[in-house]
């Protein structure tokens, strides 16, 4: 059995809300090495959602970037599109109705106030095609070594505004790559069940850093984590780390796809990650404002 077919049926999703828990489903992570050709990665991305949809998932995400790695850092801002119209956002629409899943769709590039800049957008759609949230992107990524060199705020405003939504999964937090550095977003979204992280992570930092922080995410919020990427080399000539994964509340990775394209997919259990929320009751355990560190003095007085 290959990493695109394999599944898991362990563990689980739990909102502490008043609410009935929703049941067992499955979730699908996409794993891919776009390249510069819009029409080119959105049939690859089909073909992978179809893949997902036949093996049972009901939420499928796509990894950041999924619709476009460009030859250059503005190859993305030529192809951006007006909020709510344009070929990749219809691409997403009809495929949710299609296979009548949910998607994640990794992040899109939409036009912002700044010609020459995108707003980098993870777009959600429900299972009737309807785009039902947006989120974009706040931390931008910024890294020198050597000849390796990125500044994504030279081509994209960021967004400001935390966002979760409620689903029929439970409640869904979004976040884009980069934020993965960042706990206090996380903390910010208060209590949710499912966490998504599309990402592109070099190869430089992803090797280093990317699964110790999902699965710190994962534990730190006991959530379900699901972390779909791109993975592999580009025609750019840039090389992104792969290992899309999900993660259990527990912190134990429930399937995961080194590199190329392919689909991670993994079953989501409410009661788990219920009875995890009662053993460990962490999220409740939480202080907030906390004083600031007293100055100390050193050396004589």
């Amino acid at each position: 059995m290959t990493s695109a077919e394999k599944s898991s049926e362990t563990s689980g999703s739990g909102f502490g809300k008043a609410k009935p828990l929703p049941g067992s489903f499955r979730v699908a992570a996409i794993q891919m090495a776009s390249g510069p050709q819009v029409g080119a990665n959105l049939s690859e991305a089909g073909r992978l959602i179809k893949m997902a949809a036949d093996q049972g998932a009901a939420l499928i995400a796509l990894p950041e970037y999924f619709a476009i790695m460009g030859m250059h850092d503005n190859d993305k801002v030529k192809v951006a599109e007006d909020f709510g119209k344009g070929p990749i956002q219809e691409f997403l629409s009809r495929t949710a109705k299609r296979f009548g899943v949910w998607i994640i769709g990794g992040s899109v590039p939409i036009k912002s106030s700044d010609p020459h800049k995108i707003r980098n957008s993870c777009l959600v759609y429900d299972a009737e095609g309807h785009c039902v949230a947006r989120y974009d992107k706040i931390h931008l990524f910024g890294f020198q070594r050597g000849t390796e060199r990125y500044e994504e705020s030279r081509t994209i405003l960021p967004g400001s505004e935390v966002v979760t939504l409620d689903s029929p999964f439970g409640r869904i937090g979004l976040s884009i790559c980069y934020d993965l550095r960042f706990p206090e977003l996380y903390r910010a979204m208060g209590q949710v069940e499912l966490i998504f992280i599309p990402s592109a992570f070099t190869e430089t930092t992803g090797r280093a850093h990317w699964e110790t922080l999902v699965r710190a995410r994962a534990i730190e919020n006991i959530a379900y984590v699901v972390a779909p990427a791109q993975g592999g080399y580009h025609m750019n000539g840039r090389e992104t780390h792969g290992s899309t994964m999900i993660v259990d509340p527990w912190g134990v990775i429930l399937d995961q796809l080194p590199r190329g394209s392919g689909v991670v997919i993994a079953g989501v259990n409410p009661i788990h990650q219920a009875e995890l929320r009662t053993n460990l009751p962490a999220l409740s355990h939480r202080t907030v404002g906390l004083p600031a560190p007293k100055k100390t003095r050193t050396g004589n007085k």
